[in-house]
């Protein structure tokens, strides 16, 4: 299965730089989340990475430029739009008409129905869909060559929470294979149970690369919360070391700057009798937040802008 290289991507509009020099690379056998506040440029990236944009940089699939793959559905499946088709075509004209042109044979048509959940509505017509059977046919579209690498932007829009669940476990299965799967979205609990890896940006740079567990290791809001008898002697100890310390109630600190061994090993030399010692692991949100830095698209996508000026 490919290995995917993005390597110094850069697009400007209208002289604003909305990608600048953007390297990373998709590895197989994994989920790969996006993220990015809005604006941050994840949506043109992944055109870049298709070609559909014109800009600076490369993205290989295996060594290969998209625009040199021969029969590209049979390597690349995307979905950067929730409705790219026709609106009075059917459903599996559709889908037809996309195989033909990649020479896939028909019956995969029906099988990628099947497997997105839209056997039963096959000869209807995509204007009359909603947004999720918009995503669903999307997919279907993106599956059609059995490629090794998936490019989807935003994929879980309009999904009920069933769909975003069987979006989950279908992205999962297909990594599991070995494929390459790189996904956008906005839902950073739901990508906090999806991805293996991530790619985070902002201002159309990159923040952050690598698996999710370390991201949100390297998180300054990684704590331990600790209870013991004499609460002011271990402030003050952990404080001299370099440590932020604060209180809560019931005699609990919580301390940034030292891991769990570290405050337990303290509080032992100090001869302290703990009573509690859990490490408090941020979620991957609140690692993004910080990541981020709450930036000004972001801030602006939520109504916090709004809100202060109210």
């Amino acid at each position: 299965m490919p290995l995917v290289q993005a390597r110094g991507l850069q697009k400007s509009f209208r002289g604003k730089v909305a990608v600048h020099d953007l390297s990373f690379d998709v590895v197989p056998g994994s989920v790969t989340g996006f993220l990015g506040p809005n604006g941050a440029g994840k949506s043109t990236t992944m055109r870049l990475m298709l070609g559909l944009d014109n800009g600076d940089g490369l993205t290989t699939y295996d060594g290969v430029r998209y625009h040199d793959l021969d029969q590209p559905l049979r390597h690349v499946g995307s979905v950067l739009d929730a409705k790219p088709f026709h609106p009075t075509r059917r459903a599996a004209d559709h889908l037809w008409m996309l195989a033909a042109s990649n020479d896939i044979p028909r019956r995969r048509v029906d099988e990628v129905l099947d497997i997105v959940g839209l056997h039963d509505v096959s000869r209807g017509r995509p204007r009359t869909f909603s947004l999720g059977m918009g995503q669903r046919l999307g997919l279907a579209a993106a599956l059609l060559g059995d490629p090794g690498t998936l490019i989807l932007d935003e994929p879980a829009n309009g999904l009920d929470p069933q769909g975003v669940h069987w979006l989950r476990a279908l992205l999962q299965t297909l990594a599991g294979q070995g494929r390459s799967v790189f996904v956008s979205s906005h839902l950073l609990s739901e990508m906090a149970l999806m991805a293996d890896q991530l790619v985070v940006i902002g201002r159309g740079q990159l923040i952050a690369s690598g698996p999710v567990a370390d991201f949100i290791s390297a998180s300054q809001r990684n704590a331990v919360a600790v209870e013991v008898d004499d609460p002011a002697r271990l402030a003050a100890e952990a404080t001299a070391r370099g440590a932020a310390v604060t209180g809560e109630a019931d005699r609990r600190l919580v301390i940034t700057g030292m891991d769990q061994r570290a405050v337990g090993a303290l509080a032992f030399d100090l001869g302290l009798r703990v009573y509690e010692l859990v490490a408090r692991e941020p979620t991957l949100e609140e690692a993004f937040l910080e990541a981020t830095g709450a930036s000004e698209e972001f801030r602006a996508s939520m109504g916090f802008q709004q809100e202060a000026r109210q």
